[in-house]
């Protein structure tokens, strides 16, 4: 009998990792991710723009302390100085802030698909027998798809969907565990 509830978890354990691994494959495979490099090629020989216009020519952020492009500072102790650059140019600026924004696209349409299928998931389980490791599986698969999809947007998630979310989430799992668990 104890070898057959532990053979139960392992399966409902399974069916909870590969789902997911499912998941998140097939959204790998139809809908490819925005790669870094599309946005800024890496040159074979970089030259480093040494003025303002420059680097602005070239889509970059010029960044400038103090007002001076070369000042010196003390290495080790006084009178031993090294020059310093104060002044330099991002030349990625642009291209990041493109390459951002794609990728927040990107990850609020995989929130989207995995919190979709978690929830139609979640309700599959509902349709298998109460006491079955399937439906264990299942129910626990689409929570962890949830998450996963919650997890990928969190950090750019406006604070009003995350109360949204998490409210749903909460009266899904409370009506969840009173209709599989009820006696």
């Amino acid at each position: 009998m104890q070898n057959s509830r532990f053979l139960k978890w392992i399966l409902a354990l399974a069916i909870v990792i590969v789902l997911n691994l499912f998941f998140n494959y097939a959204i790998h495979l139809v809908y490819e991710a925005p790669q870094w490099e599309n946005f800024c090629p890496t040159k074979q020989v970089n030259i480093m723009p040494q003025t303002k216009e420059a680097c602005l020519d070239e889509g970059g952020s010029w960044t400038e302390e103090n007002g001076e492009m070369i000042t010196t500072i003390p290495l080790f102790g006084p009178g031993d100085s090294a020059p310093r650059r104060t002044s330099y140019c991002d030349v990625n600026f642009t291209c990041d802030r493109e390459f951002d924004s794609y990728q927040s696209v990107y990850n609020r349409n995989v929130f989207l698909i995995l919190v979709g299928a978690g929830l139609a998931t979640l309700l599959l389980s509902l349709f298998v027998a109460l006491t079955s490791p399937v439906s264990l599986g299942l129910s626990l698969g689409g929570v962890l798809s949830i998450i996963v999809g919650s997890i990928r947007y969190w950090s750019e998630m406006q604070d009003y969907l995350r109360v949204i979310l998490l409210a749903v989430a909460l009266i899904l799992l409370i009506w969840l565990g009173i209709k599989k668990f009820r006696e």
